[in-house]
C-alpha cells in the first residue's frame, strides 16, 4: 500500500473528527460473532464505506461497521466484520484497521474468531482460548518496507498472545462456569474449508484448531506494541471419525449459540483491563 503511514493518519483523524472518541480497548469480532456488539453502549456507529481508505467486508455474518463507546466501564472501538486474505485483499489491507487503532492511541487488542478444531479432546461448540499461533498464510503483513513509527523491523512474538490476559480469562471462565479449551491456532489462508489430509498436518505441526484471519492481525498488532488477547468457537471438527461436509451457514449457527459464553468472558475481561 503507498503512502500507508499517510493513510493510516488521514483514517485516524477522520475517525477522531467524526467521533470525538479516544478508545482504550479495541475489540474484532469474527464470523457469526457480531453479538458482543449488542453489549458495546454505542455512541457512534461509522459504516466502513464512509471510513476514507477503509476496506469493505464481503462476507455473510460480517456486517462492516465501526461501532464506538463503552464496554464494561471501558471506552471501545469494534470492528463489525473484518477482512480477510481470501476476499482478494493485500496482507497491508487486512490489518488496515489494527494500525488505526495503534494511531488512535489503543494498546489493547481483543480478537475472536470461528475456527475448526484439530484437537480430538475438542467438541463442536467449545470455546478455546489462543495462548500461540502458526502462521500458515503464503504471506506475513510486516513483508516490504518496514516503517519505524509502526513498529521494530523484526519484532519479537515470543508472548503473541498476553499471559495476564489469558490468566484473567481463565479465571472469570471458571467463576462463571463456562468450559475453556487453550491451545494454539492455525492460520491459512482459505476460503476452501481443510481436507483431511491438509487437517492432519495442521495437527501434525503442533495447531489445536484453524481457521482463516486472527494471526494476520495479531501480527500487525504485535509489532506496534498493543496486547492481544483471542478466543476461538470451534465450528466444526477436523478429527478423523469426525469430519463431515459443513458449510459457512453451519459455521455462523454454531458460533452463535455458543457466543453468550465467549461475549461473557470477554466483557468481563475488558472491564478489568
Amino acid at each position: 500500500m503507498e503512502n500507508m503511514l499517510e493513510k493510516i493518519k488521514e483514517t485516524a483523524a477522520y475517525l477522531k473528527q467524526r467521533t470525538g472518541a479516544t478508545p482504550q480497548v479495541g475489540i474484532i469480532l469474527g464470523t457469526g460473532l457480531g453479538g458482543l456488539v449488542k453489549e458495546i453502549m454505542a455512541s457512534h456507529v461509522v459504516p466502513y464505506e464512509e471510513i476514507p481508505n477503509f476496506p469493505v467486508s464481503t462476507v455473510e455474518g460480517h456486517s462492516g461497521k465501526l461501532i464506538f463507546g463503552t464496554l464494561g466501564g471501558r471506552s471501545v472501538m469494534a470492528m463489525q466484520g473484518r477482512f480477510h486474505y481470501y476476499e482478494g485483499y493485500d496482507m497491508k489491507e487486512v490489518t488496515f484497521p489494527v494500525r488505526v487503532m495503534k494511531a488512535m492511541g489503543l494498546n489493547d487488542v481483543v480478537v475472536s474468531n470461528a475456527s475448526g478444531g484439530v484437537n480430538p479432546e475438542f467438541e463442536i461448540g467449545d470455546l478455546m482460548i489462543l495462548n500461540d499461533h502458526i502462521n500458515l498464510f503464503p504471506t506475513n503483513p510486516l513483508m516490504g518496507k518496514n516503517y519505524p513509527e509502526l513498529g521494530p523491523r523484526f519484532p519479537d512474538m515470543s508472548e503473541a498472545y498476553d499471559k495476564g490476559l489469558i490468566a484473567k480469562a481463565k479465571e472469570i471462565a471458571a467463576a462463571n462456569g463456562i468450559k475453556v479449551q487453550e491451545g494454539i491456532y492455525a492460520g491459512l489462508s482459505g476460503p476452501c474449508l481443510e481436507t483431511p489430509a491438509e487437517y492432519m498436518y495442521v495437527r501434525n505441526v503442533g495447531a489445536d484448531t484453524v481457521g482463516m484471519s486472527t494471526v494476520p492481525e495479531v501480527i500487525a498488532a504485535r509489532h506496534g506494541g498493543m496486547r492481544c488477547f483471542a478466543m476461538s468457537i470451534i465450528t466444526d471438527l477436523g478429527v478423523p471419525g469426525k469430519i463431515v461436509k459443513v458449510t459457512h451457514e453451519d459455521v455462523i449457527e454454531v458460533a452463535a449459540k455458543a457466543e453468550p459464553k465467549m461475549t461473557l468472558i470477554m466483557k468481563e475481561l475488558i472491564a478489568q483491563m
